[in-house]
């Protein structure tokens, strides 16, 4: 089998309704690998699941909501029931505040804190519960973000909740090395979506871009090298390693 095959494989992505968690599962799906989607909106998640199955993929949905530790483990053992062991979990879900730190309320900082940071502890550590009783070995990516290492305006919550989610990743990857259980994270610069397209388009837009030292936006597609090669035996060996797919950006002067 390829290193970069999936086959057999059993993917669980959160925040898979929409955006960059909708594209990964399909990324997934495509090497080969059954995909559960999850994530909130139930109707969507059904709309996605039976996309990837009508281009051939196998994939089923499942709700979620990764603040409730209930929800989680639900989740977890129905995906686990339907499909088999979970080889790869995608913890994508996330959430963002855009105000200035003086306006930000407790309650704003909560919500992303809780979604960003937490969730994605919460998630992590459902699945590697999972993986460790069944003596089953499996890798575990977290989304973070570029703002883990450069600063962005009104963006305090977020940035915080980033940071943190890479520095959680090289600890559980120091963690559960002795597992098989291999823990690293993408963080993605800024990639062109439908919710920020017009943005970009705008002369604030353009200026981002042009401290872009690609000088271009990302398009998810760009994820794609990262995502295949943590989730597959391609990176057998890597652990605890943060992926910065950015166009150069972190590295920019400034």
């Amino acid at each position: 089998m390829p290193q970069h095959s999936l086959d057999h494989k059993v993917a669980f992505v959160t925040g898979a309704s929409s955006g960059l968690g909708l594209h990964f599962a399909k990324t997934l799906a495509r090497a080969g690998a059954r995909v559960a989607l999850a994530a909130r909106r139930k109707d969507r998640l059904h709309a996605a699941a039976r996309e990837i199955g009508e281009a051939g993929g196998h994939a089923m949905s499942v709700a979620l909501d990764v603040i409730d530790p209930e929800s989680i483990d639900a989740a977890v053992a129905r995906v686990a029931d339907t499909m088999g062991p979970i080889d790869i979990l995608v913890n994508n879900s996330g959430v963002a505040t855009a105000k200035p730190a003086l306006e930000t309320t407790p309650e704003d900082w909560d919500g992303v804190l809780d979604t960003n940071l937490r969730g994605a502890f919460l998630v992590a550590r459902a699945v590697a519960r999972h993986l460790v009783d069944r003596g089953h070995p499996g890798s575990i990516i977290n989304i973070a973000s570029v703002t883990a290492f450069r600063t962005a305006g009104q963006l305090s919550a977020y940035a915080a909740s980033k940071a943190g989610l890479a520095h959680l990743t090289s600890v559980l990857a120091l963690e559960w090395a002795r597992y098989g259980i291999r823990v690293n994270a993408i963080a993605p610069g800024y990639i062109e979506t439908d919710i920020n397209r017009s943005f970009f388009a705008s002369p604030a837009g353009e200026a981002v871009i042009r401290r872009i030292p690609q000088r271009r936006l990302g398009k998810p597609e760009d994820l794609d090298g990262a995502l295949m090669l943590l989730a597959s035996d391609a990176g057998r060996y890597m652990t605890g390693t943060t992926i910065t797919v950015d166009g150069g950006h972190v590295v920019s002067p400034l």
